[in-house]
């Protein structure tokens, strides 16, 4: 649970300084974007990698190094001074954060039976929410006072603690052949498979990397289409595939995978706009930010743990259903207000939406982790993790490049939000059609 603490940490704490690195550097809406895709890029590229090599190498390695890793990242950022450096220490960041949530949901798979692992799943996805509560308070107080430098500390000091706990608690277990499990590794198709999903995120917003308008630069489409092929071609001739061809033949998986991914492309877009928006549109101060941003992973944490129990007992359709529909309604409620709509009115759209996206996370878990054989648990997790992350970056980067896009229009600032709420609003409500289909 500790190491699980890390992420979410970091994301909301960077949450709230992103509006004071935005003025600092002076960037458009789609390159500020980048401060949260260059860390959920190569979080997600190295989640199924990370989570495969957990099946043969085992947890505690694996997570040490992680940790390690995050540290070193966070180091870098705390001393940037240009976005080069940040852009460098976000992308380490993300790398060693990547292993976090799928060796964690491999360790609580194999440990827990069927019948309980749903609110097991729900006591483990409290710590998200609850971690992410705090964090935006905090970070808020921290910028106010020294700058977004700041809202960077509290992160790795939680960094070295996690790494002292993993260490002690966790007990070392013999590997068999590592060496020989690395050689016969499948990284041709793991090489692949994060060619597909990095070119489509950079499609979404290419200026910062290729210097070529978002969603103009159709060589990185046509990179991500024919990596995408080239992976499905490899898999089925390799003689231990990164990812057995079987898994993308489960429905269950499949369907379940692409909900979790709606879920977190109205994760990722909310995330990005709701700290520039409060403080564009509604021109609030940054401690006042961190209050704000409290909302909704305090709604969420109040819910998913209730939802997690609610899963080991109810149809797991509806409990992903209601969710999304839930998410749908935020988004379209946020594209309805006026610039002078009440902070009330905010807040309650904030509470909503954490409370619609933790009704259905540990359902996901479960359907997900299900659906598989024990010896593919690493494996899926990964893969789930990777599909859900893929989501959030691509809400995050196609939310920047549509707000710049509104403003390069002429549309008033509070039109351009609004019209990227709506977009927004357009994939949670697709995740309801796939999510109708979902059985037990």
């Amino acid at each position: 649970m500790l190491p699980a603490m890390l992420m979410p940490l970091l994301s909301t704490m960077s949450r709230v300084a992103l509006p004071v690195v935005r003025d600092t550097f002076a960037l458009t809406a789609d390159v500020a974007a980048w401060i949260d895709v260059g860390f959920t890029l190569p979080f997600m590229l190295f989640m199924p990698i990370i989570g495969r090599l957990g099946d043969a190498l085992g947890p505690r390695r694996l997570l040490l190094a992680g940790i390690a890793f995050f540290a070193l990242g966070t180091c870098l950022v705390l001393t940037a001074e240009d976005m080069s450096w940040l852009l460098s220490g976000r992308a380490i960041q993300g790398v060693g954060l990547a292993g976090m949530m799928p060796l964690s949901i491999t360790l609580i798979s194999s440990l827990f039976p069927p019948e309980t692992r749903g609110r097991t799943m729900g006591t483990w996805s409290t710590v998200g929410p609850t971690t992410g509560f705090f964090g935006p308070l905090l970070a808020g107080l921290l910028v106010a006072a020294w700058g977004w430098h700041a809202a960077y500390a509290p992160p790795l000091l939680c960094g070295i603690l996690a790494f002292i706990v993993v260490y002690k608690v966790i007990p070392a277990r013999a590997q068999v052949a590592p060496l020989a499990f690395l050689r016969a590794f499948d990284w041709g198709g793991a090489l692949l498979l994060a060619t597909s999903a990095c070119s489509l995120v950079l499609y979404l917003s290419s200026r910062l990397i290729t210097g070529v308008a978002p969603l103009q630069d159709w060589r990185l489409a046509l990179v991500s289409l024919v990596s995408l092929l080239l992976f499905f071609w490899w898999e089925k001739r390799h003689k231990a595939p990164f990812v057995a061809p079987g898994l993308f033949a489960n429905s269950t998986f499949l369907r379940s995978s692409f909900c979790a991914s709606m879920r977190m492309v109205a994760m990722g877009g909310i995330g990005f706009l709701m700290p520039l928006y409060l403080v564009d549109i509604k021109e609030i101060r940054l401690a006042e930010l961190g209050g704000m941003l409290m909302i909704g992973a305090g709604s969420m944490a109040v819910v998913v743990r209730v939802a997690g129990a609610l899963a080991d007992r109810w149809s797991s359709r509806w409990l992903v259903v209601i969710g999304l529909l839930g998410q749908t309604g935020v988004m379209l409620s946020l594209w309805s207000m006026e610039a002078d709509s009440s902070l009330w009115s905010v807040a309650a759209a904030q509470s909503a939406h954490g409370l619609s996206a933790g009704f259905m996370l540990a359902t996901l878990h479960k359907v997900v982790m299900g659906s598989v054989g024990e010896e593919e648990m690493g494996t899926a997790a990964g893969l789930y993790s990777m599909f859900r992350f893929l989501g959030a970056a691509m809400g995050t980067a196609l939310s920047g490049v549509l707000l710049q896009q509104y403003l390069d229009a002429g549309l008033p600032a509070i039109e351009a939000y609004q019209q990227v709420f709506l977009v927004i609003a357009l994939f949670p409500a697709l995740g309801v059609l796939v999510g109708l289909s979902l059985r037990d």
